[in-house]
C-alpha cells in the first residue's frame, strides 16, 4: 500500500499560483496512477486531475483545464499539481490519491478505484 503525503496549500491571492506536492513512500510507486481529488456538491470528490505511471498521459477535469498541470517525478517519488490562475471557486481541501490498479493505461478513475488517500492540503484564494 501506497502511503501519501501532501503539502504545498495554503492562503493566496485570486490570480496567484500555486503548486501541491504529494510524496509517496514505497517502491511500487510508478506502478500506480495518480490524481488529486476535491470535494464537490453532494459530499463526493471531484477528480480533478490524473496522472499514467509513465507521466505521458494526463486527464483534467472541464472546470479546470487550462489552469492545472499535473505531474510525477518518479525518482522523487513525488506527485506535483500547479495551480495557476487561481480563483476563489477553487478554494477546496486537494487530496491526493493512488488508484488500486497496477500497471492502468488510463489517467482518470473514481473514488470507488482509489487505493490509497492522502490526508488533504487546504487551498484558500481570497477574492
Amino acid at each position: 500500500q501506497v502511503q501519501l503525503v501532501e503539502s504545498g496549500g495554503g492562503l493566496v491571492q485570486a490570480g496567484g499560483s500555486l503548486t501541491l506536492s504529494c510524496a509517496a513512500s514505497g517502491r511500487t510507486f510508478s506502478n500506480y496512477a495518480m490524481g488529486w481529488f476535491r470535494p464537490a456538491p453532494g459530499k463526493e470528490r471531484e477528480f480533478v486531475a490524473g496522472i499514467i505511471w509513465r507521466g505521458g498521459s494526463t486527464y483534467y477535469a472541464d472546470s479546470v483545464k487550462g489552469r492545472l498541470t499535473i505531474s510525477r517525478d518518479n525518482a522523487k517519488n513525488t506527485l506535483y499539481l500547479q495551480i495557476n490562475s487561481l480563483k476563489p471557486e477553487d478554494t477546496a481541501v486537494y487530496y491526493c490519491a493512488a488508484s488500486r490498479f497496477v500497471g492502468t493505461v488510463l489517467a482518470v478513475f473514481s473514488v470507488a478505484d482509489v487505493g490509497s488517500w492522502g490526508q488533504g492540503t487546504q487551498v484558500t484564494v481570497s477574492s
